[in-house]
């Protein structure tokens, strides 16, 4: 979406003061666009599956005791936006995203924040400019009823895109309320003003979003809580979902990278979802992409 529209929306449906609080929520984004046949104007920024390119002395990722992760997407850190973005990228070099799609397993063991155990199921991996990377080859697979294998190779542009957050996002729902307000309704967390608004937003369907940086586009709830229930809880806690430090924590983490479902590369997460990786500023500005978290959410 336009900045000049989500602006414009907020400013027609909106008293001004709530609208100017809700426009200071927008963060622009990486919007990474499938683009099978590039044209020549096109600048590549990364792709959907294919092989990974790592470096010699690099594993490729593996979830001990399950097996192989998937390769699903790189980007060139160096081709990307990142002067139009507001989170810390580095400057070169190549992310690449791996997740355990189930493949192997038939979908029996699921990576989630809850479940610690399972955070292996998902890495990003950072290679810098100038280290040597060859294509690697899928890694062999014990079991001879599985066929492991890589996704089609779809090319990516970019384009920067502004967001705004989910409808439910703790953010979002404090910019639509004045100081003392509470809920209007039984279960209602937008006041009655604020309805239209709500409402149009909902009619702006976000296509199919693979994203860098930016707010992501939930399918379920916001992915912030998700990752922060479950960060909390990483040694055995027992915090609920309604204590306050979850929301407090989920304001903490932004939105890394966003991988979507897509027809051209044949991926499909759960009935219509989406992969999302999160991280702390602080972690991203120090190239500590092994704090990174992951979740995902379909239909």
């Amino acid at each position: 979406m336009t900045e000049s529209t989500l602006h414009d929306l907020a400013r027609t449906l909106l008293p001004a003061d709530l609208a100017e609080r809700w426009i200071s929520l927008l963060r622009p984004a990486a919007r990474l666009v499938a683009t099978p046949e590039p044209g020549p104007e096109d600048v590549v920024v990364g792709r959907l599956g294919g092989l990974p390119e790592l470096p010699e002395g690099m594993a490729w990722p593996v979830w001990e005791g399950h097996g192989p992760l998937s390769f699903i997407a790189s980007v060139d850190c160096a081709a990307l936006p990142t002067g139009s973005l507001d989170i810390t990228l580095p400057a070169d070099g190549t992310l690449s995203f791996f997740y355990f799609d189930g493949q192997i397993d038939d979908g029996d063991a699921l990576v989630w924040p809850d479940e610690p155990k399972s955070w292996a199921g998902a890495r990003v991996v950072h290679v810098p400019a100038g280290v040597a990377v060859a294509e690697r080859a899928l890694p062999v697979v014990d079991d001879e009823d599985v066929e492991f294998e890589a996704y089609p190779e779809v090319p990516l542009t970019a384009r920067v895109e502004w967001t705004a957050p989910d409808s439910w996002h703790p953010d979002f729902v404090a910019a639509l309320h004045r100081e003392g307000e509470g809920r209007t309704e039984e279960g209602d967390r937008h006041p009655a003003e604020a309805k239209a608004f709500v409402d149009a937003l909902w009619d702006l369907e976000r296509a199919a979003d693979h994203l860098i940086g930016g707010h992501a586009n939930p399918v379920q709830n916001p992915v912030e809580y998700e990752v922060a229930h479950g960060f909390l809880n990483r040694d055995g806690g027992d915090i609920t979902w309604s204590d306050p430090r979850v929301e407090e924590e989920a304001g903490r983490w932004t939105l890394l990278a966003q991988i979507d479902t897509d027809d051209a590369a044949d991926m499909m997460w759960g009935d219509c979802g989406a992969l999302y990786w999160l991280i702390r500023p602080e972690d991203l500005a120090a190239g500590r992409f092994d704090q990174a978290m992951f979740t995902m959410q379909c239909c």
